[in-house]
């Protein structure tokens, strides 16, 4: 049970200051009654908008096919972000939609958005080591030798003490490769294999745990159950 005030601007319809307006023009009620008082309590079950029941109000959980030139910020100085992407009222809800892990502005692929901190805090905890796998092309020949290399959790980061995980790298063609990781270190799939001689021109992750991109389109989204990962 949540004021009406709060419960409208949780969920990104308006702020509290508009809310009063709402309710005065009859844009909302409570158990089919027009709503008259902001500090009333109610269910979002109860509440509807204009009619129509309130717009996800247990949470957001999207899987999103990240395009490549947008950035996994809120900041605005930083340039475009992913959250254009999404419907204006998801993007005033409070707490915010954000990005499970981020993906860099030149890498594309399967990015989670949700506005559950604990699925947040769950899925990119270094201990629940969840896999990932991503699809890379570099700017010369991989040489056999860099899968034991990958392999072998000794490898060194450039400016880093302790080594990276053990790492799967699976080389498709000379200058085409899948590393599988479960890791999250800044910008770590690139650094790898720089640490290797070779640039990455590419990049894209193609799986999260068991989740796949499937057949979504670049740019697209579709919802997961809020429980997907339970």
């Amino acid at each position: 049970m949540r004021r009406l005030d709060q419960l409208l601007a949780s969920l990104g319809y308006c702020s509290r200051r508009e809310a009063r307006d709402w309710v005065g023009a009859g844009r909302v009620t409570v158990h089919g009654q027009p709503a008259d008082d902001l500090s009333q309590k109610a269910s979002a079950a109860d509440v509807r908008v204009d009619g129509a029941p309130l717009d996800h109000p247990d949470g957001l959980l999207l899987l999103l096919h990240k395009p490549t030139g947008l950035v996994c910020s809120h900041e605005e100085r930083e340039g475009p972000n992913v959250y254009s992407l999404l419907p204006e009222r998801w993007r005033r809800r409070n707490p915010a939609v954000t990005s499970v892990g981020r993906l860099d502005k030149d890498t594309s692929g399967l990015l989670l958005l949700t506005d559950q901190s604990s699925l947040v805090h769950r899925l990119t905890s270094p201990k629940h080591k969840v896999p990932k796998v991503y699809r890379a092309t570099v700017d010369r020949d991989l040489p056999p030798g860099l899968i034991a290399q990958f392999a072998s959790g000794t490898l060194l980061l450039d400016g880093e003490a302790a080594p990276c995980a053990p790492t799967e790298l699976k080389i498709i063609s000379p200058r085409e490769a899948e590393v599988i990781l479960t890791e999250g270190r800044y910008h770590q799939v690139r650094r790898m294999f720089a640490a290797g001689g070779a640039t990455v021109l590419t990049l894209r992750r193609m799986r999260l745990g068991d989740l796949g991109l499937g057949d979504l389109a670049t740019g697209e989204w579709r919802e997961l159950p809020l429980d997907y990962f339970a």
